[in-house]
């Protein structure tokens, strides 16, 4: 039996997943959160095998919920379910831990099909997204900007982006307002930009938050 915890801030996304992979004789789902702390909360209490997240969520998004709980249990299975197209985060969530990445206009069937295989051990690559990891590998030149952010600052510039304090940020990932300030400083080097209000339009036009 293959435990699951589902992560979406929406209740009704949560109820049809649970009752779909109910119907699977070889899934349960043993747990719920509607957001990235709640996440974490589930990995601790262990009961889980497989988690299948989405990443827009308040409080503490997808992003920092991988990377919280990778850095507790790297073997874990993340399974990222987003409402973003795979072009905008797919080869970037790969590269930091997460054992596969759907759309949520996929069929249901292959969030099945994809459960069972990060189970295993194996990652489930879409041949839309296995296009992308192999024009990754092509080099940076053809990426986009946000692309080219290390895991700690593509972090910074979503929550910047939404409007998150600098104050609030250092509280809630447990640095310094300075070392944030300097993930800040760096990020809008790179991504050519001046102000916070530069960043969330940049993100808008990107589809990185909604």
């Amino acid at each position: 039996m293959i435990r699951i915890a589902i992560v979406d801030d929406h209740a009704i996304v949560r109820a049809g997943l649970r009752q779909y992979l109910s119907e699977q004789v070889d899934l349960r789902v043993t747990g719920e959160a509607a957001n990235g702390r709640e996440a974490l909360d589930l990995v601790r209490q262990g009961e889980v095998d497989v988690i299948v997240m989405d990443l827009s969520m308040p409080d503490h998004g997808g992003v920092d919920a991988l990377a919280a709980i990778k850095a507790r249990e790297p073997d874990l299975p993340v399974l990222i379910l987003s409402g973003f197209p795979e072009a905008h985060y797919a080869t970037t969530l790969l590269k930091q831990g997460a054992s596969g990445y759907l759309n949520k206009e996929c069929d249901p069937e292959e969030i099945v099909t994809a459960i069972r295989t990060v189970f295993r051990g194996r990652r489930y690559i879409t041949p839309a997204v296995a296009e992308l990891l192999a024009d990754s590998l092509a080099g940076d030149k053809d990426k986009l900007p946000h692309e080219l952010l290390s895991e700690r600052e593509l972090q910074v510039f979503l929550r910047l982006a939404k409007g998150e304090t600098i104050g609030h940020m250092a509280d809630s990932m447990s640095l310094s307002i300075k070392t944030v300030s300097t993930y800040r400083t760096r990020v809008m080097e790179k991504l050519k930009l001046s102000s916070n209000s530069d960043l969330t339009y940049y993100a808008l036009k990107n589809g990185l938050i909604q």
